[in-house]
């Protein structure tokens, strides 16, 4: 057996492979959604709920407009570190194929045998397919990227523009919620949470194809456990 395989057949190895490629992708906000939108989705529900933390342990619109403040760059910072570290990872698997393409030649063969082979391929056709994509190491590199680990490279985006989204995402929460804070202590900033809540959560429902009503039941029920939590916690520690 190859010492490429590490002991592994060819789809014992295609199986580890695509495992690995699957890994990578997992960090992805969704697969069929643009990771941009649902950056700043995912940030305005993350604002929403720590101000509205906020709010209920009675923190002032000084404190709270202070705190959203720092939250947004941390958010925003995290957001680009998270973004360039996944990056590297990506590159750092598109030059271990690329390796192997230079000096494992014929076993990248016999795994692009195996992928084509799976999907009906047979006989003198499969051969002529093999030896057209084997002919340009470029093309080659892209198709085992894709078969053999299961990425898209259109599926990643430069950090700073998800970055730039999570930012975005961030001030337009924390406006609403201060807005909303302004203009009724009593409710406002929580309805307000709570709209961010379901809007947030239909967009990136349908961004990535599930089902808007059960993500934004699950969301809600989130938010409301997370207060009820707050308050307990508040009332136990005056009760101390």
């Amino acid at each position: 057996m190859p010492k490429h395989f590490k002991g592994k057949s060819v789809p014992e190895h295609l199986k580890e492979a695509r495992k690995k490629g699957a890994l990578l992708k997992a960090e992805i906000h969704g697969l069929e959604a643009p990771s941009h939108i649902i950056a700043a989705t995912e940030s305005m529900k993350l604002l929403a709920i720590i101000l509205l933390t906020g709010w209920l342990i009675q923190l002032s619109l000084q404190i709270l407009g202070l705190f959203s403040f720092g939250l947004i760059l941390f958010i925003a910072a995290r957001s680009a570190l998270n973004g360039w570290s996944q990056m590297e990872r990506l590159h750092r698997v598109i030059e271990e194929e690329r390796f192997e393409i230079e000096h494992h030649r014929h076993q990248e063969k016999e795994e692009l045998s195996e992928i084509y082979e799976a999907k009906g391929f047979s006989g003198k056709l499969l051969e002529e397919v093999i030896d057209c994509l084997m002919a340009d190491d470029n093309r080659l590199l892209q198709i085992m990227l894709e078969e053999e680990l299961g990425l898209s490279l259109e599926q990643y985006e430069h950090p700073l523009k998800q970055s730039l989204f999570t930012l975005l995402g961030s001030l337009i929460s924390t406006a609403l919620c201060l807005i909303g804070y302004i203009l009724s202590y009593s409710f406002g900033l929580p309805l307000v949470v709570f709209l961010i809540t379901v809007f947030s959560t239909v967009i990136s429902a349908r961004l990535e194809n599930s089902p808007s009503l059960q993500r934004v039941v699950w969301n809600c029920a989130v938010l409301v456990l997370v207060g009820g939590a707050v308050i307990f916690a508040q009332q136990l520690i005056k009760g101390i």
